[in-house]
């Protein structure tokens, strides 16, 4: 199956991992920098809200990478607000420490049935930044992100939104256990993480391509040398590194593969250059 529609520009891109924040706190060398660990986490972000009190580890993580992107970008809270901003999220593990720990039932805990939900985290940063546009889940890796770009592209293509927002969320510690068991599906480091981009109409072309050849969970390129396994982040943050590079052309082919799919996203797209000319000339 391959698809074609027409690219999106990237205004701009975020991230919160186990290694820190943004794309300068990623290491050189990702096995020398996890030490052995087979998963490093990112912590709890520490949100100014006392509205984020009680909400869970992935949906701070979401918050704190589209704040990330936000500063980075010197881009407004209120460029995503409303409904021309469209949010398309993907997840293949963010939700599995909120159902443990709500099937465990442990007494100390206050988590609520809601939060089990893929969609707890796409909601609480709806909420936090008033987004009210198209919204849709993508659940299975890197393919499900490279799915939800596909599919951003396509709103941005038919006038449905102004710009989308993708994001993805990646949480490991709490079910590192069952991780463990299953050792050999994945590759190591688990390294969690929050990453996003900002889409906007652009120019030039994007093929969508799925087919069924693996059963391993994988990232590839610049993101398992400088990342780690991270699921569905990695096809975002490859975005992010490929565009601060300082290669004159973006010509992106992002590959991921789960369970059995694996999907390819070529991306031809004019100089970097110019997406911070299209950003500034719109704000």
């Amino acid at each position: 199956m391959s698809m074609l529609v027409r690219a999106p520009a990237v205004e701009a891109t975020g991230l919160v991992s186990g290694w820190g924040s943004g794309l300068a706190a990623l290491p050189r060398e990702v096995e020398a920098a996890a030490k052995g660990r087979s998963v490093v986490s990112a912590g709890r972000p520490t949100l100014a809200s006392d509205r984020f009190r009680r909400v869970t580890r992935e949906c701070l993580l979401g918050v704190a990478a589209v704040e990330e992107m936000l500063e980075n970008a010197e881009l407004s809270r209120g460029v995503l607000a409303g409904e021309r901003t469209a949010l398309l999220y993907a997840t293949a593990s963010a939700y599995g420490a909120s159902n443990r720990a709500f099937i465990e039932g442990t007494g100390a805990s206050t988590l609520h049935f809601p939060y089990t939900a893929p969609s707890a985290v796409p909601a609480e940063v709806a909420i936090e930044y008033q987004i009210t546009g198209p919204y849709v889940n993508f659940i299975g890796g890197a393919p499900a992100t490279l799915a939800a770009i596909w599919y951003a592209a396509t709103l941005l293509a038919t006038h449905e939104c102004d710009r989308a927002l993708v994001l993805a969320v990646e949480t490991f510690e709490e079910c590192a256990d069952l991780y463990a068991r299953g050792r050999w599906c994945v590759n190591r480091p688990l390294v969690e993480a929050a990453a996003c981009a900002l889409l906007a109409p652009g120019e030039g072309e994007l093929w969508y391509s799925e087919c069924r050849q693996t059963s391993r969970a994988h990232s590839l390129g610049l993101v398992a040398d400088r990342l780690g396994e991270s699921f569905s982040c990695a096809p975002l943050v490859e975005l992010g590194l490929t565009r601060a590079s300082e290669s004159a052309l973006l010509d992106v082919s992002l590959t991921g593969a789960w369970r059995g799919t694996e999907a390819t996203l070529r991306w031809s797209q004019t100089k970097s250059a110019s997406w911070n000319k299209q950003t500034s000339s719109r704000h």
